[in-house]
C-alpha cells in the first residue's frame, strides 16, 4: 500500500503513536509522519505508507496553518501548558492594539531560538533530556518564515491567533518571544494544526474513524495518492523507451518543458498509462532532467497526470 493518511491527531497522543496504530491496521512496514506534532497538540499529521515514506522530504516543505491559543501573563519553563511556571505578571494591562503591533513584529523572515523542550539534538542527545535533567545549553537562532499572522479573539489572558508558517517554525518559540516583546510573559495553551500543504484538518480522519473504516472495510477511500504531496509541481508524460531510461537511472531531455518550472527546478513525471513514474530535477550544467526517484508501481494501477 503506497498512500498519505491525512490523520487528525487529538490532544493526549503521540506522533509516534499514531504511527504505530497505522502499521499495526495497514500491516505494513514502510510507515512514517511528516511534522512532529507535541502530545498535547492535535491536527493534522501527514502519515505516508509503503513507497509514500520517501516522499516525507517533499511534503515537509509544505506551509502550515496553525490556530493557537496563547496565555498571557505566565511563563513556563517548556513554553506551553504542560511546563513549570518560571514567572509571573499582570497581562490585563495590554491593550488589543499593543497586542497587534506586538504581533505583527512576527510576520516574514524571522529569527527563532528552538525551546530546550524539543526534539533538536546536542552533541547527540536531544534537548529535552537535557532540559528534564536539568541541562540548559546554547542553542543557535535560526531563520523561519511566517507568512501571515491573524488575531482571531482577543479576551485577555487568553488570545487567539492563527499563524501561517513555513519548515521549522516553533509556535511554542512564538508564543513565548511575543509574551517577552509585549512584557507580560506567555505561552502556548492549546495548538491546532488546521492545514498542512494539500491537507485540511475539514477532510482529516481521527483514529478512532480510521479503525471503524477498517472495521468496515472502507478504508481504501482515506488514502490519498503519494503525488498529491507534489501536487504543486508541473506533470510531464514521458514516452515508453523515456520511461525505460528513467527506471534505469538515465537523464532525459525532455522537449516542450520549460526549464526551471516546479520548485527548486522539479517536476513529476508520469507514463503514458498515468501512472505516477519519477521525481525528475533540472541539471542546469548538463540540461537535462535527472531523476531523483523513481517509484515502482504496483500491476494494473493507474493515475490520471491531468487530475493529479
Amino acid at each position: 500500500m503506497d498512500g498519505i493518511l491525512n490523520i487528525n491527531k487529538p490532544s493526549g497522543q503521540t506522533s509516534f503513536s499514531v504511527v504505530a496504530l497505522v502499521r499495526r491496521l495497514f500491516g505494513e512496514r514502510h510507515v512514517g509522519h511528516a511534522g512532529t506534532l507535541d502530545p498535547e497538540a492535535s491536527g493534522i499529521l501527514p502519515v505516508c505508507l509503503g513507497q509514500g515514506t520517501r516522499i516525507v522530504e517533499f511534503l515537509l516543505g509544505w506551509n502550515k496553518v496553525y490556530r493557537a491559543e496563547i496565555f498571557l501573563g505566565i511563563t513556563t519553563d517548556t513554553y506551553d501548558a504542560t511546563g513549570k511556571v518560571v514567572r509571573q505578571a499582570n497581562s490585563f494591562q495590554i491593550s488589543q492594539q499593543q497586542f497587534e503591533t506586538a504581533l505583527g513584529t512576527f510576520c516574514g523572515l524571522i529569527s527563532q531560538t528552538p525551546p530546550m523542550y524539543s526534539a533538536l539534538k546536542h552533541h547527540g542527545r536531544k534537548l529535552y533530556e537535557l532540559a528534564r535533567a536539568g541541562i540548559v545549553v546554547n542553542r543557535e537562532s535560526r531563520q523561519v518564515k511566517v507568512y501571515r499572522l491573524k488575531l482571531i479573539d482577543f479576551n485577555p489572558p487568553l488570545v487567539t491567533i492563527e499563524i501561517e508558517c513555513g519548515r521549522g517554525t516553533y509556535i511554542r518559540s512564538l508564543a513565548h518571544d511575543l509574551g517577552e516583546l509585549i512584557g507580560c510573559g506567555a505561552h502556548l495553551k492549546n495548538l491546532l494544526r488546521s492545514r498542512y500543504g494539500p491537507f485540511d484538518i475539514a477532510n482529516a480522519v481521527s483514529p478512532t474513524q480510521l479503525e471503524d473504516a477498517f472495521n468496515y472495510n472502507n478504508w481504501q477511500e482515506m488514502v490519498y495518492p503519494m503525488d498529491i504531496a507534489l501536487s504543486h509541481w508541473t506533470p510531464v508524460v514521458v514516452s515508453d523507451q523515456q520511461e525505460w531510461v528513467l527506471r534505469n537511472g538515465g537523464p532525459l531531455i525532455l522537449e516542450n518543458v520549460p526549464n526551471g518550472i516546479g520548485a527548486e527546478d522539479q517536476c513529476r513525471a508520469y507514463n503514458r498509462d498515468g501512472c505516477f513514474l519519477a521525481v525528475l530535477r533540472f541539471n542546469p550544467v548538463s540540461e537535462q532532467w535527472q531523476p531523483k526517484k523513481v517509484f515502482v508501481q504496483p500491476a494494473g494501477s493507474k493515475q490520471n497526470a491531468s487530475d493529479s
